[in-house]
């Protein structure tokens, strides 16, 4: 939009011709979508407290955390509006690959907020039926993943790259590259949904892999630094860095609001939205193996649950005294500030180690 009016200006004014920049655009996505926050973000908590959409606290968690019901929920979109607004701003709207995010991470944020309100409402922990979101999640994910596949213009875009190894490459046919694409999408929405616990455990990972994801991103859409780096080139991928920047900045307006003791929880409505849009990103990017990587914390919360269900299941006994297993710490001892710390600490080695993938190949 804006990027629009800038180039229409350059015509007479030459200065408006660094608006071509996506660095820059980025940056300002960044800004943008951190002042969206801090604005609507104190109104939109008056509003969901004056309307009681609080938050249910499971009756078999931390006693630590009954003080948490009725806090206010949903606010996930604040996010979802701060990214919208930032990323329709800065970003080449002509580019599918923006439509691409936007949709599929309002889509998976619709599915958060039926499921947010059905608990709020009917003051019901368990929310929507997990087939009912199963559902909605699989026809978005296969959707996006057949999209993707059909409208591939270069081989690149449809291969599996393996980090750290220059020339390890693994051409996807049209059903593996759906399928993976599926699970990456649907898989890591999920997984950013279990996550999200404990005051400003989710949000804060989300936006150290968004940020990472953002560089991937612009060296994918970059012809020569992509060649020189060995990552594969993906024709206008690199617009995808201002989606990145807006989830970056929306985050941590988010957490402005989010950090211990939370005055607002992001809900299901932001959670299942920002994992989806991780996934996506790092799927036009070609980056599903290093997503898996710097995510982490995504995957041992979500691996947690799979084996406590699982050894419950087949046993009777579980392996950890509460999962997801930011629970079994606090179980343990760990203070919730404790836990959200140093899980980040945590996030942050993993997005380092993924970020290094770039040169050590």
């Amino acid at each position: 939009m804006l990027l629009e009016l800038a180039q229409w200006l350059a015509q007479d004014i030459r200065v408006f011709n660094v608006f071509n920049y996506i660095t820059l655009r980025a940056v300002l996505a960044t800004l943008t979508a951190l002042v969206i926050s801090f604005v609507i973000g104190p109104g939109l908590i008056r509003k969901l407290t004056q309307y009681k959409v609080g938050q249910s606290v499971r009756d078999d968690g931390p006693q630590t955390h009954l003080v948490k019901a009725g806090t206010p929920t949903m606010g996930g979109a604040l996010i979802l509006v701060a990214i919208a607004v930032s990323t329709l701003f800065w970003a080449d709207l002509s580019n599918r690959y923006v439509w691409v995010v936007l949709i599929t991470t309002l889509g998976f944020g619709i599915i958060g907020w039926v499921d947010d309100w059905r608990k709020v409402v009917h003051r019901n922990p368990k929310g929507l039926a997990a087939r009912e979101k199963y559902f909605w999640q699989s026809l978005i994910g296969f959707g996006v993943a057949i999209y993707l596949f059909s409208t591939a213009s270069v081989p690149a875009q449809t291969e599996l790259i393996f980090p750290f190894f220059k020339d390890w490459v693994l051409p996807l046919g049209a059903v593996s590259f759906i399928v993976l694409t599926y699970f990456v999408i649907v898989g890591t929405s999920n997984a950013v949904n279990l996550t999200d616990g404990l005051d400003g455990l989710a949000i804060m990972p989300t936006v150290m892999v968004a940020s990472a994801l953002a560089i991937f991103a612009y060296v994918a859409g970059h012809l020569y630094f992509s060649r020189y780096l060995g990552v594969p080139y993906v024709p206008g991928a690199g617009e995808l860095a201002i989606f990145c920047a807006a989830i970056g900045g929306a985050g941590l307006g988010f957490l402005w609001f989010n950090a211990y003791p939370a005055e607002v929880f992001m809900g299901d409505v932001g959670a299942l939205a920002l994992g989806a849009a991780l996934g996506v990103v790092a799927v036009i990017v070609r980056q599903e193996i290093v997503l898996f990587i710097m995510g982490g914390v995504f995957v041992m919360e979500t691996i947690s649950v799979m084996l406590q269900v699982g050894s419950f299941k087949l046993t009777g006994k579980r392996i950890f005294r509460m999962a997801p297993l930011h629970h079994h710490y606090e179980l343990k001892g760990w203070k919730e500030t404790q836990v959200v710390v140093r899980f980040w600490i945590i996030s942050m080695m993993l997005v380092l180690v993924g970020l290094a993938t770039l040169k050590i190949r």
